[in-house]
């Protein structure tokens, strides 16, 4: 298929014989959200960039949808979708809004999407994510076949994408995944984000410097640990004036103890927390 042919196994077998109109067959309709609906400075919004609806029904300029990620049934303007065929092909999609799409979280070096034009029919584009995101004409011939480079030819879209997903063959790398396939649309429903910790409040200006190298270190007056509180009294020791020869003495005597401190792997951006 193509001067360029590649072994398909049963998993990944497509139809041959009706190629091009295989690209938009029966399977689910499925949507992918182009922004946020409504826009934050409205509400809160019920549907991200980037997240998958499956539709149920549509209604003039409305889709009637169900989100594949939260499962939040509701309706969505036509405007602020493009349906999306085999997991990579993106009806209606221009270059500006593909790059925001490939720029989502969880899309990596290689995850694509071929996009067809809005203005033409059956004109397309692949859009591959790598250092930023690159973007190739396809070309068809007067037999239908296509090709980005004309060394290389495909009967269908889906060759073209099976070889590209084994060789690079001029492209910036190898095609990997699908656009948003392992990306999940920033919500607090879907981040994954840790909850929230409750902090206690305090002006650092009020600060008794005597509980910053207090010796009991389990009293459960001290607002931070040894190891903040240590760090805080040497900095105040160069901008103000030195802390007296006892809190020199003290200071030292902690030296030899325990320090409580947050494991290696979590001090990367990491703030110190209160335990409660």
């Amino acid at each position: 298929m193509g001067n360029m042919m590649r072994g398909v196994s049963t998993r990944d077998k497509v139809d041959t014989d009706n190629c091009d109109g295989s690209l938009k067959g029966t399977e689910d309709e499925i949507l992918v959200v182009l922004e946020d609906y409504p826009s934050a400075e409205i509400s809160e919004p019920i549907y991200r960039m980037g997240e998958k609806l499956r539709v149920i029904a549509q209604e003039a300029y409305w889709w009637r949808v169900r989100s594949v990620q939260t499962r939040k049934e509701n309706y969505i303007p036509n405007s602020h979708v493009a349906k999306v065929y085999h997991g990579w092909l993106f009806e209606g999609v221009e270059r500006q809004k593909a790059e925001e799409l490939l720029s989502l979280p969880g899309n990596r070096v290689g995850s694509f999407l071929v996009r067809e034009s809005s203005r033409e029919r059956g004109l397309y584009s692949l859009s591959v994510k790598h250092r930023s995101v690159k973007h190739y004409r396809i070309f068809r011939l007067d037999n239908s076949w296509y090709y980005i480079s004309p060394r290389l030819t495909f009967q269908c879209l889906e060759d073209m994408i099976n070889h590209y997903s084994d060789f690079a063959d001029g492209l910036c790398c190898v095609l990997t995944s699908p656009c948003l396939l392992g990306a999940t649309p920033t919500s607090d429903a879907t981040s994954g984000a840790p909850p929230v910790v409750m902090r206690r409040n305090f002006d650092w200006r009020k600060v008794d410097r005597r509980q910053l190298v207090s010796a009991d270190s389990s009293c459960s007056d001290n607002m931070l640990s040894y190891g903040v509180r240590n760090s805080i009294a040497a900095y105040l020791s160069f901008s103000e004036n030195p802390p007296s020869e006892q809190m020199r003495a003290e200071s030292r005597k902690k030296k030899s103890k325990s320090v409580y401190g947050l494991p290696d792997s979590s001090l990367a951006n990491t703030e110190y927390e209160e335990d409660f």
